[in-house]
């Protein structure tokens, strides 16, 4: 994870308000569920759009989108702190926000386990730091859980193709998020090494690739209907009915729900509906 910070910039800004004083914009959506996961979305005077999570996150003011971020509404709010995320905002707004001096927390994650350092730094910058160490180690602690009840697992490996994106047709590489999380579920990707992270790719390359599973990102405003995975009848995910989708918040946002979407990921890679199931039945008792 590469966490870069305008050190002395940032502690002159912090310094000169109290933790109660502070006032934050978070400019991606994982960014407001981290800071309302320690206790610090009270804070926040501004961010993007779909930035919709948890419910109170939804009556904060937007000042930009995935096309670029209103620099003069982030001096006009002159806030103690603005979280960037380094492969969601545009480099050119950034590049301005560290020109004119705001203090900044440039968030970029590679990996799951970056989401608990995310969260670490964070609280440390906003005066939650216990109560982001509690949440950071029990994120921890659950990825382990899940990831020896996976990786330990003897199964056959099952190939994974992972829709992103309908029309045109993306997936992702395992440099990605998603690539490590079908990973940690026991499965092959099958675009893995993809030079692209997320490759631009035709039907003709999954019938190749012959996926024994597929899953599809159930994103706000692609219509995976686009494509008829079941006129394809000689992709062994289709003959076996393996075709599934999963809510793209879960799996696309570095945020804590990461986990439950890695979860319901690898219940569909390892065929587990008998133990959901049974999971189920246990919450109810």
């Amino acid at each position: 994870m590469r966490i870069l910070m305008l050190l002395l910039m940032l502690c002159t800004s912090l310094n000169s308000y109290g933790h109660n004083e502070q006032r934050i914009i978070a400019l991606a959506p994982h960014i407001v569920e981290n800071l309302y996961a320690i206790g610090a979305g009270e804070h926040i005077v501004a961010t993007v759009e779909h930035a919709d999570y948890p419910q109170a996150a939804q009556d904060i003011p937007r000042i930009g989108g995935y096309y670029g971020i209103q620099i003069e509404k982030v001096l006009a709010l002159q806030p103690t702190l603005v979280v960037v995320w380094q492969s969601g905002n545009k480099a050119k707004d950034i590049e301005a926000l560290k020109r004119l001096g705001v203090p900044l927390l440039v968030s970029q994650v590679e990996g799951p386990l970056d989401i608990a350092k995310e969260i670490r730094a964070i609280g440390e910058l906003t005066g939650h730091a216990i109560e982001a160490e509690q949440v950071a180690a029990q994120f921890e602690q659950r990825y382990q859980r899940l990831k020896e009840q996976y990786q330990s697992a003897s199964q056959q490996r099952k190939k994974v193709f992972y829709q992103l994106w309908p029309k045109p047709m993306m997936t992702v590489n395992n440099n990605t998020l998603i690539g490590k999380a079908i990973e940690l579920c026991g499965g092959d990707n099958v675009f893995a090494d993809s030079r692209a992270d997320y490759p631009q790719i035709s039907v003709e390359n999954v019938l190749l690739s012959a996926p024994d599973v597929i899953v599809m990102a159930d994103e706000k405003g692609a219509d995976n209907s686009a494509i008829n995975w079941q006129q394809w009848t000689t992709i062994p995910a289709v003959k076996h009915n393996h075709i599934n989708s999963i809510n793209a918040d879960l799996l696309h946002r570095y945020s804590l729900r990461l986990l439950d979407g890695i979860e319901q990921l690898c219940t569909v890679v390892n065929n587990s509906e008998q133990q959901a199931h049974s999971r189920q039945r246990d919450a109810v008792h």
